[in-house]
């Protein structure tokens, strides 16, 4: 019999200082069984850092969500659609292959990657040339004790506050907080 998905509710209250969004979003996510809380939370921190653009891309006219993620490897970890379907952002969360981010940009006007892990370093190293074509792809690392202390704040209720200002986003929940300054590499 195969294992379920873990669901956790979440309710973030993003303040994005740089791009004057600041919009309160429930959120339900569920954690396939071969994920880790470590990239739970690495999803959930990388739709925080992009909730402005459901404004900036959309007018608001559109929905950002989790995508099946694991359980689907043809769907994002996080997208943004617009009214009419299309998908304007796609974003993915590991150290994937180059053949399944190449058909994202095919699929999505803008695709981001956030790496994570102390192996991260190397996967770049083995990818980025794969990945140096597409024009529409942002590759993000996210420092390894930066996103082990994001595992920490899992819970299967959250209720969090993720402020962005200087390039930094800040994320806790009243008892503790992280401080993430991604490193870009693409």
């Amino acid at each position: 019999m195969a294992l379920k998905s873990t669901i956790f509710k979440a309710n973030l209250q993003v303040a994005d200082i740089e791009h004057g969004y600041y919009a309160d979003h429930a959120l339900t996510l569920a954690r396939h069984p071969s994920e880790t809380d470590e990239r739970m939370m690495i999803r959930l921190a990388a739709l925080a850092l992009n909730a402005h653009k459901l404004q900036s891309l959309c007018k608001g006219d559109g929905t950002l969500a989790f995508g099946a993620g694991l359980s689907n490897p043809d769907e994002p970890d996080v997208w943004l659609r617009d009214f009419t379907g299309q998908t304007r952002l796609w974003i993915e969360v590991g150290q994937p292959e180059d053949k399944p981010v190449i058909r994202a940009c095919g699929k999505a006007d803008q695709v981001l990657l956030y790496c994570f892990s102390h192996a991260a370093d190397i996967w770049w190293r083995g990818m980025g040339s794969k990945l140096a074509r597409p024009q529409n792809l942002q590759v993000w690392r996210v420092p390894s004790e930066a996103s082990q202390a994001l595992a920490q704040l899992a819970q299967r209720s959250m209720q969090l506050q993720a402020t962005v200002q200087e390039g930094v986003l800040s994320l806790g929940d009243g008892q503790a907080s992280v401080d993430i300054e991604m490193l870009r590499l693409k």
